[in-house]
């Protein structure tokens, strides 16, 4: 079955061949499921429709539920996003997505918490008792309809002129299951296609297309109608609707606690030196 799904856990649950070319990991710490997937060779790529290189899927209870962040909870993505960055150098975090469109938010959201410390010197942060900063810029891009550029094009330029170590990329995705959307972080090193879940792919940003290493990290907000039909009932939606996604009504909450978890748990990996409470006083 032709499905639509940014997610690897979903990918796997329906590969015909789900031990060729692929390494699962599974862990459970309290309330927290984390599986590690790894693409291993190319018949790992011809059975999951994805590229060589490692994917973590975080489930947790709904984040609606979640009015504070839950240590467990953090300590996981702060972790998880730790283990694929590089010891040095600096960070470019890029919020993907339309502000102006809810579903799509989570990226600019989770921008907008970043802790930015490129311009900061060492004097400066251990004059403040913040120790060695590790140097993080952050951008929010917009989108090609907002902007005219692609996202690609755009940290093109950026990369050239600050030269960071790594890029990590925070945009919704799109689940082939209603019970995924607010419950689940994926994590991967292998870079992101902006809009792909949804049909409306943009520049892919890997290491292939910007030459460092691209983290994606994100959170399924959407579900595709003709997937999501498809899926309970294995027969086709009317053309109509084959256009739609499917959003929880509490889209905007969710938004809010799911961007605000993923920006904690990337200012917690950049700057572990630092006490998370005050992490969230800085930012």
């Amino acid at each position: 079955m032709n499905f639509r799904t940014d997610l690897a856990i979903e990918r796997r649950e329906v590969v015909q061949h789900p031990d060729d070319g692929l390494s699962v990991d599974e862990l459970d710490v309290g309330d927290v499921k984390i599986t590690r997937i790894r693409v291993l060779n190319a018949d790992g790529e011809r059975e999951m429709q994805k590229p060589i290189g490692n994917y973590i899927t975080i489930e947790t209870p709904p984040f609606i539920r979640e009015a504070v962040i839950d240590p467990n909870h953090l300590s996981a993505v702060k972790s998880e996003i730790a283990r694929l960055l590089p010891e040095k150098g600096t960070v470019l975090v890029c919020g993907i997505g339309n502000t102006d469109i809810t579903p799509d938010a989570l990226g600019p959201k989770t921008a907008s918490l970043i802790l930015a410390t490129r311009h900061i010197s060492g004097e400066i942060a251990r004059s403040a008792g913040l120790g060695e900063l590790r140097p993080v810029a952050v951008v929010a891009p917009g989108v090609l309809g907002q902007t005219g550029m692609e996202t690609g094009e755009m940290l093109t330029g950026i990369i050239e002129r600050i030269k960071p170590s790594a890029v990590i990329a925070v945009d919704a995705l799109a689940s082939r299951r209603l019970q995924r959307l607010g419950c689940t972080i994926q994590i991967a090193d292998t870079g992101v296609t902006p809009g792909s879940g949804v049909g409306n792919a943009r520049l892919e940003l890997s290491r292939k297309t910007l030459g460092i290493p691209v983290i994606a990290v994100g959170v399924p907000t959407v579900v595709d109608a003709q997937t999501m039909v498809r899926d309970l009932t294995g027969a086709d939606c009317e053309k109509q609707a084959s256009r739609m996604v499917v959003t929880p009504k509490e889209i905007d909450l969710l938004i809010e606690r799911a961007s605000r978890l993923i920006a904690h748990g990337i200012n917690c990996a950049l700057q572990p030196h630092i006490d998370p409470d005050e992490l969230l006083l800085l930012v």
